[in-house]
């Protein structure tokens, strides 16, 4: 047997000191070739596949899905294959052992030898059934039942003390089947507890099923980025009502003219443009606030977060230097950001760098929304859906279109006062559209 093959966490570059490992694609004991993928790894920003350098076979994995590991340390371990004359025997060549100085496998450590005085028959060894090997009470830490939340409401709505559960469960778990075999040999209890009168009649099924659902990956990612957000930046939202009556006229006016050369245009970059021109008069909103040195770096370029729901969960490609792109272009490269969010194809480059934020609801509904800064941003702008409905103008009701922008910035660097005068700058632009093609 050839000597095993350690692969490591690779350094996957920018300084990433550790990954998140995000799924396995092999097990112990798979035949795999080489730079066939082993593993996914997740880093702040992507995800990487993990190729084999060797064609072998699978001895140990060194790590389960959803844990971090450090670059360097091990990732798996594999036997490389052998050359195929080495591989032939004999017909009448008995199998060899495999050497004792053999390395364990690292996800399954050989548990240590008895002592020759402590050997018992083998039938001594044999699992014990699941309600022998299980304590009647199915207890835990401080003769407290194993049971999910749900199962103890019930237990308790029934009347019935879980130590009197037999328990199946792995670990001396009480499940719903345990209570439902309890009830039907012994009925439900009477105590305090006891669950009330059921109206008589034709009842729903009842649902007890639960599903544990791991905080991985992208989630993962998604979760810590939101959390640190709300913790560190105090949030102040503003919310203004844009008549985009004109607008949508001029966009439908714009797409019959230029749409079969230059492409249709949607909101999405009409609102880019308010930005941009916006943020020239109200360079503040467009920063990153780095609080742990205590510098604030306000940018020139416009750099334009798009957060993009996909299949994977939220994304957030970058679309760089929107100053310089017209409409059209804006709506070209968004488009193209987004299918490459959706397909996984976005690359690190593309989801980092962002100024200042956009995130578009409008198309589920909804008036308003309290949309979360994209640390370490300053501010995020979020669209709702577009309505019509009666408004008075020269004491005559006529029908307008209107949206919310609702918006949140960080209070630390945007004063109150700030903020309300950029969404004013910006809904002065949408609502008079000539101005946004001007330049």
């Amino acid at each position: 047997m050839n000597a095993p093959r350690v692969i490591k966490v690779p350094d996957v570059g920018e300084g990433i000191a550790e990954v998140e490992l995000v799924a396995w694609h092999v097990k112990a004991g798979d035949t795999v070739a080489e730079d066939q993928a082993l593993a996914d790894v997740m880093t702040d920003k992507a995800s990487v596949e993990i190729p084999s350098p060797v064609a072998g076979r699978v001895l140990a994995l060194g790590g389960e899905v959803g844990q971090m590991m450090a670059v360097g340390t091990e990732l798996i371990r594999i036997e490389p294959a052998v050359a195929a004359p080495t591989r032939r025997a004999r017909p009448d060549a008995a199998p060899v052992a495999a050497p004792v100085s053999a390395p364990a496998p690292v996800s399954a450590p050989a548990p240590a030898p008895a002592p020759a005085t402590a050997a018992a028959p083998a039938t001594a060894r044999a699992p014990l059934p699941a309600a022998a090997a299980t304590p009647a009470a199915g207890a835990g830490p401080a003769d407290r039942p194993i049971a999910s939340p749900a199962l103890r409401r019930r237990a308790w709505e029934l009347g019935i003390d879980l130590k009197d559960v037999a328990a199946s469960g792995t670990a001396g778990r009480i499940v719903q089947a345990d209570l439902d075999a309890h009830v039907a040999a012994h009925g439900a209890g009477t105590a305090a507890g006891a669950a009330p009168v059921r109206p008589e009649g034709p009842r729903y099924a009842e649902r007890h099923d639960e599903k544990a659902v791991p905080v991985i990956g992208l989630r993962r990612r998604i979760a810590l980025q939101m959390q640190a957000a709300k913790r560190h930046i105090p949030h102040f939202s503003y919310v203004e009502e844009v008549d985009v009556t004109e607008l949508e006229l001029t966009r439908a006016a714009l797409n019959t003219r230029f749409a079969a050369e230059r492409g249709r245009l949607t909101l999405l970059p009409l609102l880019m443009r308010a930005l941009v021109l916006a943020v020239r008069e109200f360079p503040q909103v467009n920063a990153r606030f780095d609080d742990e040195a205590g510098v604030i770096t306000r940018y020139g370029a416009v750099h334009i977060g798009i957060a993009t729901d996909t299949r994977h969960g939220l994304l957030v490609p970058v679309l760089r230097h929107a100053e310089s792109c017209t409409p059209w272009a804006l709506a070209a490269e968004l488009t193209r950001l987004a299918d490459a969010a959706r397909a996984g194809r976005a690359t690190r480059a593309e989801l980092s760098g962002s100024t200042i934020t956009i995130s578009s609801l409008g198309a589920l509904g909804g008036i308003v929304s309290t949309p979360v800064i994209n640390r370490p941003e300053v501010a995020i702008v979020a669209v709702n859906r577009i309505v019509e409905r009666p408004v008075m103008q020269g004491g005559a009701a006529v029908a307008r279109k209107t949206m919310n922008l609702s918006s949140s910035f960080d209070h630390r660097v945007v004063d109150g006062i700030d903020a309300a005068r950029f969404v004013q700058a910006v809904r002065a632009l949408l609502e008079a559209p000539a101005l946004l093609l001007a330049e």
